[in-house]
């Protein structure tokens, strides 16, 4: 059994992490083995995640005064908390890849940027695009108008010695 002052020390932590944590996912694990927890932690940390399975009442304590108290409130089961300080999106992939194959592990919950969100909302959060396709489809915006200038340029000289070219071949042009 825990002492007072563990259990005073993991609820500052908890409330330390859901004050700073600006994405979160509320998940059950009911009937999950150890080395399907094993698994979805390593899944977690390869999308830049943290896992934690807390007590309801704890995390209900911890929440009050932060944006994850009406996430948090009146939780009832086994419940784990899965987070992200970097791309939520990355982890909502993983997290729903994750549930796809293993049907032990459901959704309940999300927050992202401070806002409730619910089980639907986070499968769409996981159906979009990463942050690097993002940025690789801005930089490609960026630089095609420069690509199209360069080739409508050089069309015109091409176009210019085609021309010429012709001339020469059908002899109205001595070279």
């Amino acid at each position: 059994m825990k002492k007072k002052a563990d259990k005073e020390k993991d609820l500052q932590a908890l409330k330390d992490m859901l004050a700073k944590t600006p994405a979160m996912f509320v998940t059950g694990f009911e009937k999950m083995t150890v080395a399907q927890d094993f698994e979805l932690r390593r899944t977690i940390k390869g999308a830049g995640g943290n896992y934690q399975v807390v007590k309801n009442t704890l995390a209900e304590k911890a929440s009050d005064g932060t944006e994850a108290a009406r996430l948090l409130s009146g939780l009832k089961g086994m419940t784990s908390l899965a987070w992200t300080t970097e791309d939520p999106v990355a982890l909502a992939k993983a997290l729903t890849k994750y549930a796809k194959d293993h049907p032990s592990l459901t959704f309940r919950a999300g927050m992202v940027q401070g806002r409730v969100i619910d089980i639907a909302a986070i499968n769409e959060l996981a159906s979009l695009p990463s942050k690097e396709e993002i940025y690789a489809k801005l930089l490609w915006l960026i630089n095609a108008p420069a690509q199209r200038l360069v080739t409508a340029v050089n069309g015109v000289g091409r176009n210019l010695a085609v021309v010429v070219d012709q001339g020469v071949k059908e002899n109205k042009f001595t070279a």
